[in-house]
């Protein structure tokens, strides 16, 4: 995943990996871009070696502008408001950002059977999952002027124990005028930090 994710990002990209569980991803994908990427998640911290921050699950704990990509790997599922958290992954974003996102996007019968066992297995730790097809997270992405740049299905082989129907996008934010102010203004964290830029090597 990190290398698939490396096409799509320049080198020396100031990244962050929302959800980033154990942080291997992360870990990975710094040593690609040749900067370190950064990783948020609700727990304590990662077991990768890397700039960690813990949040809240709701609003990111990084200053406006900070970052040139954030990353959701199979996490907005999990979040109890996906719409709030990705105009707050827009917020963090600089104006030229861009979000690469990978998904659960159930097609057929199989698929909401694979979901719904999914969702068994982690409520107790993060609550009902929200599944959507990709209709309707291109919705959502319109709604919050994401523009889609990039976007495929992914083989049900990735994941032989778990084939799901599964997406990737990859968007970057139009003006930011076109999004509803209550989107726009969301609460920022009192302990946010700026991540400096780092030149490539």
């Amino acid at each position: 995943m990190a290398k698939e994710i490396a096409t799509h990002l320049p080198a020396g990209a100031r990244a962050l990996d929302v959800g980033c569980g154990s942080g291997y991803i992360a870990h990975h994908l710094g040593a690609l871009l040749g900067v370190p990427v950064h990783g948020t998640d609700v727990g304590p911290g990662a077991a990768a070696k890397i700039a960690y921050r813990r949040f809240d699950g709701v609003a990111l704990p990084f200053a406006t502008g900070t970052f040139d990509v954030v990353l959701f790997c199979y996490v907005l599922h999990h979040a109890s408001d996906a719409r709030g958290l990705l105009a707050d992954a827009a917020r963090v974003l600089t104006p030229e950002g861009r979000l690469v996102i990978y998904e659960d996007t159930p097609r057929a019968w199989i698929d909401r059977w694979l979901c719904q066992r999914h969702e068994h297995q982690w409520i107790r730790r993060t609550g009902p999952c929200t599944f959507r097809r990709d209709p309707a997270w291109r919705q959502l992405f319109q709604t919050l002027g994401l523009h889609v740049t990039h976007a495929r299905r992914l083989s049900r082989l990735r994941d032989p124990a778990y084939p799901v129907g599964r997406s990737l996008y990859v968007l970057e934010k139009r003006d930011i005028g076109s999004l509803g102010r209550a989107e726009w203004s969301l609460p920022q964290a009192l302990n946010k930090v700026e991540v400096p830029r780092t030149p490539p090597h």
